[in-house]
């Protein structure tokens, strides 16, 4: 998906030949800092904190979209969400629109509202966070993306939980935020379903780094496949205080 970017004798060729060529763009390996996984992980810990506690109050638009394949029958649904995040956790759900199945509309999208909605204390988040205590990471090394740098880290749960998942994330070089994650929940939330693949996009939106895009793709032990993708838009936040200048160096969680 991120070709790395590699020199060639072609391209020296080609830069002798037709001058003025444009600098090589450096390797992956060169463009991250030299860092153990330990200090890399110890960073992202740190600035997920540091951005926690300094993301203020946001509006934004959510687009969620369910098509089921398979027994009984095919179904379909959309609904569109306004919502509101007051720091330093509360989420308010306010639905535009829906279209489509009722029963996914009503047992699928309303459920996950008022799940993501009970998520949000300080117990659950404690539990779900990103770090060692609730994972094993495995530094995969160094990719260029289109964001620029970033460390590849496989993750593993250290708890069979339905709430978190085992498989692979990218970290941004510069700002130790998750660009982007693929992978498996750790423990299968229902006898129905044989296997989910999720893949979690996010965006950086002012300072921070918000969701943009997931995409879960579901096969049901009888046979069905669901698609259900939920895209974020709109983000609109308040004045925030600017974050302080991270560095590359290991800190550990404060």
């Amino acid at each position: 998906m991120r070709p790395q970017l590699t020199r060639t004798g072609l391209l020296v060729l080609a830069c002798a030949v037709l001058l003025p060529c444009a600098a090589a763009q450096p390797s992956p390996a060169s463009a991250c800092p030299r860092l153990t996984s330990d200090e890399i992980v110890q960073n992202l810990v740190r600035r997920n904190l540091d951005r926690s506690r300094a993301l203020p109050a946001f509006r934004s638009t959510r687009i969620y979209r369910i098509d089921y394949r398979g027994f009984p029958g095919s179904r379909s649904a959309e609904m569109i969400v306004d919502m509101q995040y007051s720091p330093p956790g509360t989420k308010a759900f306010s639905i535009r629109s829906q279209t489509g199945s009722k029963l996914i509309i009503d047992r699928v999208f309303k459920k996950l509202l008022e799940a993501e909605t009970e998520a949000s204390d300080a117990e659950n988040q404690k539990r779900t966070a990103l770090n060692a205590e609730n994972y094993t990471f495995t530094l995969l090394g160094c990719e260029m993306v289109p964001q620029g740098a970033a460390y590849g880290f496989a993750v593993e749960p250290k708890l069979p939980s339905k709430f978190l998942y085992r498989g692979k994330i990218l970290v941004d070089a510069r700002d130790f935020a998750v660009t982007r994650m693929t992978g498996e929940p750790a423990k299968n939330p229902s006898f129905w379903i044989r296997q989910t693949q999720i893949e979690q996009v996010y965006g950086k939106v002012d300072q921070f780094w918000l969701p943009t895009h997931n995409h879960s793709a579901t096969t049901v032990r009888l046979g069905g496949h669901a698609d259900f993708t939920i895209d974020y838009k709109d983000y609109q936040l308040s004045a925030a205080a600017p974050l302080a200048a991270g560095d590359s160096r290991a800190s550990g969680p404060r």
